[in-house]
């Protein structure tokens, strides 16, 4: 078992082995929103605790990592290598009776799950955490391996605020995960559904309106910065915009285009440094549109990750 780096898709990344056993250290109550509030325990009904996900559904699940940590095998179609993997985590995470859920997602017909996740071989196992994916391995594990992970997975889970049970609906009186979905707020739900088929124009009309009509919306502030960036690189390849940035370096909208890129990658650092170190070169108006650009983006990471606290410095201390 090899461990990679962490990544992100439309949240930050979280290390996981820096923050496990630091309990109270990192940001605590991740809340979709990311403002910080406490998530409490609950019990939360789900179809199974062994589930599929594709490209378009796996937004059922970034919600469902706000109560209950998501675990997720990447395998392919195509082979059979992540055949005893599966069956292990699936005992494994069986008899923690709901403490995490087992999401599997073919790679070969999901691809873009594949990128968010970096899904460099198969298989590969993510997590989910309160929205924001971590890397955990690639390969196969040893039945003790996965429980250490899964132990400081649930550690991570707990210092965040996210501790709450997954209970399988027909063991359940309460709302199956079909019908606690329709309590969402309408233009929440709207704009998520246009999510699920890549129609992002009619993603973001939805949470501008939701924040037209209640201004201290936080979830669907955070849902235009999110969306915003899929918007952007919809239809790019990260070939393609990479060229581009190279071929011209003081081109400006080439280089945001990189930094929309580096985050959707999960290289959160990377991202920032970029925009931080245009930003001092440059005339009045693109400074405005540098720090724009990085202030949506620390939406989409989270105001209290690291990364972007130490960003939030730095761009103080080039602005005073």
């Amino acid at each position: 078992m090899s461990h990679i780096p962490p990544t992100t898709a439309l949240r930050g990344g979280l290390d996981l082995s820096s923050l496990v056993n630091r309990t109270g250290s990192g940001p605590t109550g991740v809340h979709p929103s990311g403002s910080g509030a406490s998530v409490s325990s609950e019990v939360v009904a789900v179809r199974r605790l062994v589930m599929s996900a594709t490209d378009a559904t796996f937004a059922e699940y970034l919600e469902l990592s706000m109560a209950v940590p998501v675990v997720v095998l990447l395998s392919s179609s195509r082979g059979d290598h992540g055949a005893a993997l599966e069956k292990s985590l699936t005992q494994t995470i069986t008899a923690l009776e709901g403490r995490l859920v087992l999401v599997l997602v073919d790679v070969d017909a999901s691809p873009q799950l594949a990128h968010a996740l970096q899904a460099q071989t198969t298989p590969t196992v993510a997590a989910v955490v309160g929205g924001r994916p971590v890397v955990l391995f690639q390969g196969d594990a040893a039945v003790e391996q996965i429980r250490d992970v899964l132990d400081q997975l649930l550690q991570l889970a707990a210092s965040n605020g996210v501790t709450g049970v997954a209970q399988p609906a027909e063991e359940s009186t309460a709302p199956t995960a079909e019908q606690a979905e329709e309590s969402l707020p309408p233009h929440h739900q709207e704009a998520r559904d246009a999510i699920a088929r890549r129609d992002y124009g009619a993603a973001l009309a939805h949470y501008r309106e939701a924040v037209a009509q209640n201004p201290s919306d936080d979830r669907a502030v955070v849902g235009i910065a999110q969306v915003s960036v899929l918007a952007r690189l919809d239809g790019k390849s990260a070939d393609e915009i990479r060229s581009s940035a190279a071929a011209a370096p003081n081109d400006l909208d080439v280089q945001l285009a990189v930094v929309d890129l580096d985050v959707s990658g999960g290289h959160i650092d990377d991202a920032f440094d970029r925009l931080l170190g245009l930003f001092s070169g440059l005339e009045a108006s693109k400074k405005d549109a540098v720090r724009a650009r990085l202030l949506d983006l620390m939406l989409v990471v989270g105001r209290t990750d690291p990364r972007v606290v130490r960003a939030r410095a730095r761009l103080t201390t080039l602005l005073y």
